[in-house]
């Protein structure tokens, strides 16, 4: 036997189906954020079995690009939940890096909106319909504020094709969450708050559905702005927002 030459073990299809899911996270077809279709549904779409799906699943919770969802269901994460804690302490302990990352956040969201108005697939598109017509949605309860502004702005954030930001954005984990309960139920609070909130996001889906990629950014910059200018009149530190203190009103998102 001539060891230079091992034999070549064959792979699980528990493995390859892992292998495909990783493929998709790390193109960013998968976004941060986004939850998978049911273990029989994933089935049905490979062609493989729930076992080996729900075997590829363990996996990749194992090495933290997944993450199981509280009521089930399965949630794309990223390996970055040390960087994310050290993140939300960092913001927690200084009320002014919140208004950093607002910030900075402001800036990419902008790149962001211009990227998915000029490249978004119709199915991306339909996914940012579907966002804003949940949270404008007559009768939408008040304490879903906070989430479907999140699944609207992730929604844009996939729309924009980019691997890369999507990973910046799963850095910002649970933190990008907490800063929009404050924005929602703290720092923007009122009424007339969430009707000026759904104009602004009727404007940035307008221009993304128009394909126009500078009055996309136009409308995200205005609205991120908005949220900007009042961080230095606001004194409500971010862990104290929440559902909570919500003003019972417009739904709006």
């Amino acid at each position: 036997m001539d060891p230079r030459f091992q034999e070549i073990p064959r792979e699980r299809v528990a493995d390859r189906i892992a292998n495909e899911l990783l493929r998709l996270i790390t193109s960013g077809e998968l976004a941060p954020g986004e939850r998978l279709p049911g273990e029989r549904q994933l089935a049905d779409m490979m062609g493989v079995s729930r076992v080996s799906i729900r075997a590829a699943l363990q996996q990749l919770k194992a090495q933290g690009f997944v993450t199981a969802v509280q009521g089930g269901g399965t949630r794309i994460t990223a390996a970055a939940d040390q960087l994310d804690s050290a993140l939300a302490r960092l913001v927690r302990s200084n009320r002014d890096n919140l208004h950093d990352l607002a910030e900075i956040r402001s800036k990419l969201e902008v790149w962001a909106a211009r990227r998915a108005a000029e490249r978004a697939t119709p199915e991306q598109r339909t996914e940012i319909d579907r966002a804003f017509v949940t949270m404008t949605a007559a009768g939408r309860p008040s304490r879903f504020k906070a989430e479907d502004d999140l699944n609207f702005h992730l929604a844009i954030a996939k729309a924009s094709g980019s691997a890369v930001y999507l990973h910046l954005m799963s850095v910002l984990g649970d933190i990008l969450e907490q800063m929009l309960t404050f924005h929602r139920y703290s720092l923007y609070a009122t009424p007339a708050d969430d009707q000026r909130f759904t104009q602004q996001h009727r404007a940035i889906w307008s221009a993304i559905k128009a394909r126009d990629g500078d009055a996309a950014a136009a409308a995200m910059q205005d609205h991120l702005s908005t949220v900007l200018s009042r961080y230095e009149e606001s004194s409500i530190p971010p862990e104290e927002a929440g559902p909570q203190n919500e003003v019972k009103g417009s739904a709006g998102g």
